[in-house]
């Protein structure tokens, strides 16, 4: 055999397998790219529910056949397409001190979406490692898919401190009978519903026969269950409202105007005279940091608030504080509560702080300054309290970025009749991020089984029922407030009382089943391909 022979036989069907395996792969990562690019318009505001089987069939098939490195890749493409556009709102709060941090918006929004695609490049890794070592069957397959996808947007929300950000059960969330399963399974639960029923036509074209009727009808069948389900709870009677009258004060003060020394007496001024319009009330909630200072130091304007306030009545304000210890002072982002007198009763300190928006991980090790203004990092509070008020129900309350949180906001042993949401999204403008916020809250509403009312600096101020339903809002960009009654909760639900216990362990089960019948199925599928390496599912 001459050169020429030898490289046509030999050499040049191995640079041709090799070129269209890179093709292959390329073309895989391309859909997975598209893929997760869809899902952010699943989420709110937009809410497109038709595209949610589209988005996650397409990345179950493109995972199809692919080995454990070439799957991570792909779920990788899948997470860089639905972070680097569903928190690419991020970019806005860098440009609110444009000549400081300005240069930073876009490396930071890159670097974080890439960091965060990497759990469903581990979810993609998982099933298909499993899923190509025996016949698992399609149905058993997208289960597989689903729990993957599951655990590890369930380890997004635990580690390093979490970032649960845009689930994907919070494609339901504007869509009233398919949230509310979240009373019983969580959010965590929701998306793993959510996915399996949105990767079953997936399946569906991976099959033929009956096989592919079965599972189009599984398909419409878990749709159908989810809607039965949610409309029976929204049919429920929930307890008497409890008669108390609330307003909310959305001031409308733009981020980069907020803590300038000269502007700080008409913010004041501007919460003071939103707050005595006509009307009654028995809580007042002002938002995150609406005090520009340290108001317990402030006797002239804890008198001015005083004045404000109607006979009975209350103020739940978001404002700094401040501590002194042996080790310098402690800074803290706080509700505190104040009476008709100006006193202050009670009051709350934020336990999941903003990784360098309140402090910087590693300060000794990392050069970096915080995105907010302060003469230093906020402490962390104890965590979870209900706190006790005169004349109103029990109430939690969740500082901004803590309502994203499921089963973390609430203290599970003294459970509250509400949560107050004391939050500013002044940072993030007229994006889609406080439209995706307030889906954290409402679903957080479902999942406790209790109202969430929301103060937001420039939007959005919301009363949420204990269904998740909006039952006053003020946009974003508006000022003005709201007038409503505390609506009712209801009795404690099922995710309430025991958490992602269950969830966890369908997730473990369901894992040990895969690794079973991929077991079993290896030895036949050998059989059949000898040394071939491709899924027989």
């Amino acid at each position: 055999m001459d050169q020429r022979a030898a490289f046509d036989q030999v050499v040049k069907p191995k640079i041709l397998n090799r070129i269209a395996l890179r093709h292959r792969l390329l073309s895989r990562m391309t859909l997975g790219f598209a893929a997760g690019a869809l899902t952010v318009l699943t989420f709110p505001p937009f809410s497109l529910l038709l595209l949610v089987p589209v988005a996650y069939s397409a990345f179950f098939v493109g995972l199809c056949d692919l080995s454990l490195g070439r799957a991570f890749l792909v779920g990788w493409a899948f997470g860089l397409g639905q972070f680097g556009f569903g928190i690419s709102w991020i970019a806005e709060s860098f440009y609110v001190e444009a000549e400081r941090f300005g240069a930073m918006a876009i490396p930071a929004v890159a670097g974080l979406s890439a960091g965060l695609a990497i759990f469903p490049a581990i979810a993609a890794a998982l099933f298909a490692e499993i899923a190509r070592r025996g016949a698992l069957g399609s149905l058993l397959a997208c289960l597989l898919f689903t729990t993957s996808w599951t655990a590890t947007e369930w380890l997004r929300g635990h580690v390093l401190t979490g970032f649960p950000w845009n689930l994907a059960g919070y494609a339901l969330a504007d869509y009233a009978a398919l949230r509310q399963t979240a009373a019983w399974v969580g959010s965590y639960g929701l998306s793993f519903l959510s996915v399996f029923v949105a990767a079953l036509p997936g399946a569906a074209v991976m099959t033929s026969g009956r096989q592919r009727l079965t599972v189009s009808l599984m398909a419409l069948a878990g749709i159908a269950t989810m809607w039965a389900v949610g409309t029976l709870r929204l049919q429920s009677d929930a307890q008497q409202p409890p008669g108390v009258d609330l307003r909310i004060v959305q001031g409308n003060i733009p981020q980069e105007e907020k803590w300038a020394p000269e502007n700080r007496e008409a913010t004041f001024a501007r919460y003071v005279e939103l707050s005595t319009q006509p009307g009654d009330f028995d809580v007042l909630l002002w938002p995150e940091t609406a005090f520009p200072g340290f108001l317990d130091e402030d006797t002239e304007a804890r008198d001015r608030i005083a004045a404000a306030l109607p006979d009975g009545s209350m103020l739940l304000t978001g404002v700094p504080d401040r501590v002194p210890s042996e080790d310098g002072t402690r800074y803290f982002n706080t509700v505190q509560a104040f009476g008709e007198t100006g006193r202050i009763l009670t009051g709350y300190a934020k336990h999941h702080l903003v990784p360098f928006g309140e402090y910087v991980p590693f300060r000794g090790w990392l050069p970096i300054e915080r995105l907010t203004a302060g003469l230093g990092d906020f402490t962390p509070g104890p965590g979870p309290r209900t706190l006790a008020l005169p004349g109103v129900p029990l109430v939690a309350v969740a500082i901004c970025y803590e309502i994203i949180f499921p089963s973390h906001v609430v203290d599970d042993l003294f459970r509250p009749d509400w949560i107050f949401n004391a939050t500013n999204d002044a940072w993030f403008g007229t994006s889609i991020g406080p439209e995706q916020h307030l889906a954290s809250a409402r679903m957080r509403a479902v999942e406790e089984g209790l109202p969430v009312i929301r103060a937001a600096n420039t939007g959005i101020s919301a009363v949420i029922d204990a269904n998740g339903d909006l039952v006053a809002r003020l946009g974003n960009g508006e000022t003005g407030v709201i007038d409503a009654a505390l609506p009712s909760a209801h009795p404690s639900t099922l995710y309430a009382r025991f958490g992602d216990w269950a969830l966890l362990a369908l997730i473990f089960t369901t894992w040990a089943v895969g690794l079973a019948a991929g077991l079993v199925g290896t030895h036949r599928c050998n059989k059949r391909t000898r040394t071939e390496k491709k899924s027989c599912w």
